[in-house]
């Protein structure tokens, strides 16, 4: 019944349709039948005409009926047949894309402007500061002349042109100047000009787009220079400036963006919005095949050197004599093959590499042994990129054949993938290898390892307790390396391990070995905040050690209970690993328990910074200028300049809120005119302290030859020892106080500048400082008990109604 009721309505709707377009097609009709009924009526009831009436218009409704399923018909198959079309005509006609650039100029300056300043404020240098950034309201043109989208087998390509030109922008970056001057140099790109040709190629069935531009676009930047606190540009035009840009800019495009070079834009199903900083990676060089000295780069000028003078003695190699390693290179970690002979060698080597960024480039390099020659030839090279996709993915492209695309797709870490990559630049040969990602590492200080994704563990270990000076130890044991290279001419091996964790040093004992084992342990208080464990191993030597290469290792996320053990390939050499074992550990207190590494919460820590003794001379009339310079966590503070001595008693008290940050002093010399220069620093271990227990200790400054800096700190918890409140008489005359005291030191800053005592200003510019820290703790200690005093007045509320026998009688009544 169900069906026979849908047919009906179907029947039902295809009538009413057919009915529409008769009135659209014969707007006449309306007319025709009544007329019709008319002549009917008379032929019924007065006289007959025929039988021909009724016959007529079935034929003329057959008639009719049948124009409009064959229009119907005929506009379906120039549908299918357009799509036909579009999918295998080689070009499409040229389209212009004036929507897509209103669309653009809608959305430019709110949304694509303001991420592009996170993005480029993120890259400056921390010399320099960028105080504005504006694109200005003009986007770039896309297409102005029309996009076209062409094919070549299964190479698929769109091409549109870019062009942007614009003098509306203002990039003003802050060159800052050292005390006292307080200037700043200031450096504007007021003008860009970019117009070139992109290329857009869909690959890995849509989940990827690579893109790039056909030929290097043609660039200028206008460059101004100008100093000053005034607000309007400079307009001082600096054409070697721009010109430097412009080649700094087309170099770098050409190196990543211009064609063959590709640059990848993933398209993934999911986004987990996590941030990879960087990953372990397998590389198996298995073979390669066709090669040909007549066809690899270089080899005209070997050619030319085998070649003797007299043409009828010629000496010919042949390509099974050619002997060929492949040296791989992934940023500055090198590895290489054995040597092997033919023109299809195999080589089945893997190496451990290690990647330091969301993407990568893996590059391999062929080479070739010739007996008479003691240096390597070079004969060609290719590449395959890397990068991390949002859905926990890798993508890996390479060039292929006649620039076309060689693209892969790792769903999780273990996949394999293998690929065969042409050699650039040659005629001939091309290497086959399998890539193995094994673990990505995120900034979260998560792993994702052989598709187990271990964040939701992870997330409890990275949480803001775990940011900085967490009270974890990190338990490193270096167990032994192997292929560790000797720089000695005798060939002797005498290496050992140097492990840097922040201003720790820790170094093993040496050992005689080519494959050393060392199995010692060495235990560093964790520090958060992407702090890496820097690795250096040396080979002892009698006139100075040599390096034999380094590596570091992210330390963040790390699980307690678990081991991580891991083998470290060495950078900057050509062989060598290290093998390591990592465990976090909790660190327990005197009486067993755990010591809470997040603080006290609402506890502060007290520092006395009281003396140094023994610093190095940073002037040249053999004494210093000191002062401390602390920094805990985010916040820098520092204390009064102590001048021309080498013994400084500063005997100042600085509060912090205890969040178990690292605490850092770095003892500076201060210079009037050029920047301050550093003589020492160390780091105060506070977080075993007991509460409320002073600790008075002599540190050894570190980076100096010598030096020491006296303090005490303690760590203050209010549930043992209650910091004394403020009343309201004693906050009146603490606030009075410190604004007497700032306006004194203003009207001191007028006599000195009039005077142009340079040194004494200086002085009271660094009390001033100490002034403002003090006033802004004192601010902040008055919003703590103003936040305390109303709780307690809500509580004392909430008291007074709940014992009110007549409220709660109103309340109960209500």
């Amino acid at each position: 019944m169900g069906r026979r009721k849908k047919r009906a309505a179907l029947n039902v709707e295809q009538v009413v349709e057919f009915l529409n377009h008769l009135l659209e097609e014969k707007p006449l009709l309306p007319f025709v039948i009544p007329l019709i009924l008319l002549l009917w009526v008379i032929e019924r009831w007065f006289f007959s005409f025929s039988n021909w009436v009724p016959l007529a218009i079935a034929v003329w409704a057959t008639i009719q009926h049948g124009n409009y399923q064959r229009r119907i018909l005929a506009e379906d198959l120039n549908k299918k047949w357009s799509q036909v079309v579009l999918n295998t005509t080689p070009i499409t006609p040229l389209e212009h894309c004036e929507w897509f650039n209103k669309l653009l100029m809608e959305v430019w300056p709110h949304y694509i402007g303001q991420k592009l300043s996170i993005r480029f404020s993120q890259m400056v240098e921390e010399k320099l500061e960028l105080q504005e950034f504006s694109l200005g309201s003009t986007p770039p043109c896309l297409g102005l002349n029309g996009t076209r989208w062409s094919s070549s087998g299964d190479q698929q390509v769109m091409r549109l042109g870019f062009d942007w030109d614009t003098n509306n922008i203002s990039i003003l970056l802050l060159a800052k100047l050292a005390k006292p001057l307080l200037g700043t140099a200031r450096i504007v790109i007021n003008s860009l000009h970019i117009k070139g040709d992109l290329l857009l190629m869909p690959t890995l069935e849509g989940k990827a787009i690579l893109y790039s531009f056909i030929s290097v676009p043609e660039v200028r930047i206008g460059v101004a220079f100008g100093s000053g606190g005034s607000q309007s540009l400079p307009a001082t035009e600096l054409p070697g400036v721009s010109s430097w840009l412009v080649k700094i800019f087309n170099e770098t495009l050409v190196k990543t963006m211009v064609e063959p070079r590709r640059r990848c834009f993933s398209l993934p199903a999911v986004d987990l919005r996590k941030k990879a900083v960087g990953g372990i990676i397998y590389v198996k060089v298995i073979s390669a095949s066709k090669l040909s000295r007549s066809g690899l780069k270089g080899s005209p000028s070997r050619r030319q050197n085998v070649y003797s003078a007299d043409s009828n003695s010629e000496e010919h190699y042949d390509d099974k004599d050619l002997k060929t390693f492949v040296e791989i290179e992934l940023e500055e970690l090198t590895r290489r093959t054995d040597t092997r002979a033919g023109s299809d060698p195999r080589w089945d080597s893997t190496f451990n590499m290690v990647l330091h960024e969301d993407t990568g480039v893996i590059r391999f390099h062929l080479y070739e042994c010739t007996p008479s020659n003691v240096k390597y030839d070079y004969l060609a090279t290719c590449e395959i990129k890397m990068k991390y996709v949002a859905d926990d993915s890798t993508t890996f492209w390479a060039i292929g054949p006649d620039s076309s695309i060689i693209a892969k797709h790792a769903p999780f870490c273990g996949n394999e993938v293998e690929m065969t990559v042409p050699f650039e630049g040659a005629n001939s040969g091309e290497l086959t290898v399998r890539l193995v990602v094994k673990e990505w590492q995120f900034s979260d200080g998560s792993h994702s390892l052989n598709n187990f994704r271990v964040s939701s563990q992870q997330s409890l270990y990275r949480s803001s307790n775990f940011l900085s000076g967490t009270g974890r130890k990190i338990n490193v044991i270096v167990m032994e390396g192997k292929d560790l290279m000797s720089k000695d001419r005798s060939g002797k091996y005498d290496s050992y391990v140097k492990l840097q964790y922040g201003k720790i040093l820790q170094r093993t004992r040496t050992a005689h070995s080519p494959n050393p084992v060392w199995n010692q342990k060495f235990e560093l208080d964790e520090i958060g905040g992407g702090e890496y464990l820097n690795i250096k191993c040396f080979n002892e030597e009698i006139f100075g050690d040599d390096n034999i290469g380094t590596a570091r290792v992210n330390l963040e996320g790390l699980v307690e209970g678990s081991v991580r053990d891991i083998w470290v390939p060495l950078e900057k050499v050509n062989s060598g690993e290290l093998r390591l074992q990592i465990e976090a550990v909790r660190v327990e207190d005197n009486e067993g328990s755990r010591v809470s590494n997040s603080g006290s919460g609402n506890g502060w820590l007290e520092l006395v910074i009281i003396e140094a003794k023994d610093l190095i001379a940073a002037d040249l009339r053999g004494t210093s200028d000191p002062y401390v310079r602390v920094q805990y966590g985010n916040l820098k503070k520092r204390t009064k300049v102590i001048y021309r001595t080498l013994n400084p008693q500063w005997h100042q008290t600085l509060e912090f809120p205890d969040d178990s940050s690292p605490l850092v002093l770095h003892v500076k010399d201060h210079n009037a005119l050029l920047p301050t220069s550093n003589i020492g620093d160390c780091v105060v271990e506070y977080q075993r302290l007991p509460p409320n227990q002073m600790s008075d200790k002599w540190i050894p400054l570190q980076g100096v030859k010598r030096g020491e800096i006296h303090i005490q700190i303690t760590r203050k918890i209010p549930e043992v020892q209650k910091k004394p409140s403020l009343d309201s008489e004693s906050s009146l005359t603490k606030a009075h106080q410190i604004c007497s005291q700032m306006k004194q030191m203003m009207v001191k800053f007028h006599s000195l500048l009039d005077g142009g005592n340079l040194e004494e200003l200086s002085t009271e510019l660094s009390e001033l400082e100490t002034l403002e820290d003090t006033q802004e703790e004192y601010m902040v200690q008055l919003e703590t008990e103003q936040m305390l005093l109303l709780n307690k007045i809500e509580e004392l509320g909430q008291e007074i109604f709940n014992s009110s026998p007549s409220m709660s009688r109103r309340s109960s009544g209500s």
